[in-house]
């Protein structure tokens, strides 16, 4: 796994490598995102979509000790605010577990990680393309992915229906969509 030497700052932002100590924290931020009443806060939610976890410790884990893959966690006074998944996938980098605190979503928190996310894609493994995957009926969430320079590339993969460690869906026409941008 490759590692900063030095944590990284953006104002009043702490960009540094997430460690397994940093697990349930990470979970907390991460359900408190996307799951549950708190979500609501944001506009980042899935609660009307999926019910049950998005991640577990063990999950996190998995991420932050992967080879070419690292966590990164954002902090703001030392507490984690933020997080992201970035794996290096031969010609690309997958971007995912994309979370930010629900009080602090649409004050342009998300767009700063983006950039850093992507920087450090380019500097730690040389990628050229960061990937992600969104849930195609996440219209505004995707709508945000491609103001940042993303595009839609129509290619779907099915949703995990009947395994629980990704939520619990509310639907059944769940899939999917692969995003694309050129970084480097």
């Amino acid at each position: 796994m490759a590692t900063a030497p030095h944590p990284s700052t953006h104002g009043d932002l702490t960009f540094r490598d997430a460690t397994e100590a940093d697990a349930q924290a990470l979970v907390g931020l991460i359900e408190s995102a996307y799951r549950g009443d708190d979500s609501r806060a944001g506009w980042t939610t899935e609660a009307d979509i999926l019910q049950g976890q998005r991640t577990d410790p063990q999950g996190v884990v998995d991420v932050i000790t992967a080879p070419d893959s690292k966590l990164l966690a954002v902090e703001r006074d030392g507490r984690i605010v933020a997080c992201c998944q970035l794996e290096h996938r031969g010609d690309h980098v997958y971007f995912g577990m994309f979370a930010v605190s629900p009080a602090l979503q649409g004050a342009g928190l998300g767009k700063v990680i983006m950039a850093e996310a992507e920087r450090t894609a380019r500097d730690t493994w040389g990628a050229r393309e960061m990937h992600m995957t969104v849930i195609s009926v996440r219209e505004e969430l995707i709508a945000w992915y491609e103001r940042r320079g993303y595009r839609r590339t129509g290619k779907m993969s099915p949703f995990p229906y009947g395994d629980e460690r990704f939520g619990v869906p509310q639907r059944d026409d769940l899939e999917f969509e692969l995003l694309v941008k050129q970084i480097g």
